[in-house]
């Protein structure tokens, strides 16, 4: 991409969060803004989101902290959040902001110390991600920040646990409910709606569950396999009847 590209992506309102091309009916498109100091790289965001989801609308892409605050779409749904500006302001303070107007936050860094990650989500952040994630990961992570989940990498989340190949991984509450649903037998059109969550959402919380798994050493690759791990961990009741969480 060249600089005047990046440039352009800085600061500006794209085309999409006109909602062009979205068909009549659909739910509304998630308000997107991101903030990092390289310019290259949030111009490259700015693209990869853009040609990975129409049902994000990239409001701004902006490099410092101030021009995300006085931006005249501000404030938005979802920010993507370098966590390694050099403003000397602390993240805390900046995700304390941000939520005080409704908005969640992802955060974005070169860095995956968990030290850090724990940091950053007892600070009240949505979502980790390491910059080197593929675009799918990170348009994953907005869409869940989006309806009020978290999200981390399953490999991160591995250290979190401090656990390891052939323990059951770390679930989140959500996560937990979905697996319950699904591996109790209803069909993910079914678990979106009794979790009032968009059905791209709950296929998101499916392929994030089973990577979790994968990791940790099991594979949940099909809904009975699924089903099973549900039973083992408790998950789910033999009786086919979800744990209430």
């Amino acid at each position: 991409m060249s600089q005047d590209a990046a440039d352009g992506a800085a600061g500006t309102d794209t085309d999409t969060a006109t909602g062009a091309g979205r068909a009549p009916g659909t739910a509304a498109a998630v308000r997107l803004a991101i903030v990092d100091d390289h310019r290259m790289l949030l111009g490259a965001l700015t693209e990869w989101i853009r040609s990975a989801a129409d049902d994000i609308d990239m409001v701004a892409a902006v490099p410092t902290w101030p021009e995300l605050l006085t931006h005249p779409r501000f404030p938005v749904d979802v920010v993507l959040l370098d966590l390694d500006l050099k403003d000397n302001i602390p993240v805390s303070l900046k995700i304390s902001t941000l939520k005080t107007t409704g908005v969640k936050v992802v955060l974005m860094s070169t860095y995956s110390d968990p030290h850090l990650v724990r940091e950053a989500l007892a600070s009240g952040a949505s979502g980790y991600l390491v910059k080197s994630e593929d675009a799918s990961v990170i348009v994953e992570a907005i869409r869940v920040a989006a309806e009020g989940g978290s999200h981390i990498s399953a490999e991160l989340d591995l250290a979190l646990a401090d656990g390891g190949v052939g323990r059951a991984p770390r679930l989140s509450a959500q996560e937990r409910r979905v697996m319950a649903l699904y591996g109790g037998g209803e069909p993910v059109k079914a678990v979106a709606f009794q979790l009032g969550i968009s059905e791209e959402t709950a296929k998101s919380y499916l392929k994030r569950i089973r990577e979790k798994y994968r990791v940790a050493g099991f594979d949940v690759g099909t809904k009975v396999a699924l089903r099973k791990r549900a039973i083992a961990d408790g998950i789910l009741l033999e009786t086919g009847r979800p744990r209430e969480y």
